[in-house]
């Protein structure tokens, strides 16, 4: 059957070579390739291959259930939970063999149980350890002194079947370019690195640092930190392996501009024209007549909505790209159509090709470009596409 044509194009080159660039940043750690959010709407099933055959060794989702998907198409890869596990999980994240962060002792009572279940042998079933350095959102407190770090530390015994193989935290503003906050909270894994190896654990990994970390120089600050620890670092690229780099405030570090022009977008959006009509001066166009023709016009009606995820408000603010020209969009979004403005487009007719998010002829379209009218982030702009637009593989 044919399909309704709106469609996203993913370029596995392009995330296979994002991939190798970023790893050359970080020469003295390893890079968990962040898949969660079904690769931030670029598929999952798509992309963690892709990654796997540029030389990752790990993959990072936010859930169990992503972990499942992450395995059923790299079985052999290592797959690490970032968001914990839920009641009734445990006997899955052992089944599948996937790496669960924790931070709550009811996290390891669930793993523990599962694993017992499973007859696991003892220190068989690696787990992370989140500690919160300052974002206070999930991971152990560390504002206490170290009492509930000692506590969590004592629950990995030489008979229990979990093993601590990492300790991981989340840089809350490694955009900020003058990096006090990102110090400081460096500064406390470290102190809390010093205390875990004063119990008597020698964590394997410590993992810290996302797209934003990398591209500005940290890999090397928490390599060292890492090392006095004799541990591996780990960093978490994301938005960046995707070939969006972050902004940085109030100015982008030396760095930043140079990793901006080495990687390379990976997805484009794309829809086709349904029809194409004159309406006269005065014609009302979409719900409620929010535009109205001020003289004959030609509008062009696109297989695309709201639902697909084209934020509603860039109705009457927003161009796409059609021919290699900029069309505005006119009148609201609908839920599943869209119209455009082409009267100053020579020859638009049906079954052209337009691009929602990428580049036509010279022109370019970019999520930022999305995200700053929508008055959000590019991170939405991707994850919002919706399941039933498709994603194919170029």
């Amino acid at each position: 059957m044919q399909l309704r044509p709106c469609w996203v194009e993913i370029s596995t080159r392009a995330l296979e070579d994002n991939y190798r660039f970023l790893r050359s940043l970080a020469p003295r750690a390893e890079l968990l390739a962040i898949v969660k959010a079904d690769a931030y709407g670029h598929s999952l099933a798509i992309c963690a291959p892709a990654l796997v055959r540029a030389g990752a060794g790990w993959l990072g989702v936010t859930s169990v259930e992503e972990g499942a998907a992450a395995r059923a198409v790299c079985p052999e890869t290592r797959v690490l939970v970032i968001g914990g596990v839920f009641a009734g999980q445990g006997a899955a994240v052992i089944e599948r063999k996937l790496t669960p962060v924790v931070w709550e002792h009811w996290q390891l009572d669930e793993l523990e149980r599962a694993a017992r279940a499973n007859g696991a042998a003892a220190q068989s079933v690696a787990l992370h350890l989140e500690l919160d350095t300052g974002m206070s959102r999930q991971g152990v407190p560390l504002r206490d002194g170290s009492v509930a770090l000692d506590e969590m530390l004592a629950r990995f015994t030489a008979d229990s079947p979990l093993r601590l193989e990492g300790v991981m935290t989340h840089l809350y503003a490694a955009d900020e370019s003058d990096g006090e906050a990102t110090a400081e909270q460096l500064a406390r894994l470290d102190a809390a690195l010093g205390r875990i190896a004063a119990a008597g654990h020698q964590p394997e990994i410590v993992n810290v640092g996302n797209s934003a970390a990398l591209l500005a120089g940290k890999a090397d600050t928490i390599a060292n930190i890492a090392a006095r620890y004799r541990a591996k670092a780990m960093l978490r690229p994301g938005l960046a392996l995707y070939g969006v780099a972050p902004g940085f405030a109030p100015e982008e570090p030396a760095p930043v501009a140079s990793a901006r022009a080495s990687i390379q977008p990976v997805l484009t959006w794309k829809t086709r024209v349904v029809s194409v009509r004159s309406v006269p001066a005065g014609a009302t166009v979409g719900y409620n007549g929010t535009f109205v023709a001020t003289e004959p016009m030609r509008l062009a009606l696109l297989a695309l909505g709201y639902a697909d995820g084209l934020d509603r408000r860039l109705g009457n603010r927003f161009s796409l790209l059609v021919r290699g020209q900029k069309a505005p969009i006119v009148g609201r979004i609908s839920m599943d159509q869209t119209v455009l403005d082409v009267t100053e487009i020579e020859g638009v007719e049906p079954h052209d090709e337009v691009v929602i998010l990428g580049a036509q002829g010279a022109e370019t379209i970019s999520a930022y470009d999305h995200a700053d009218a929508a008055g959000t982030v590019p991170w939405e702009i991707f994850t919002r596409i919706a399941a039933r637009v498709r994603r194919v593989a170029v």
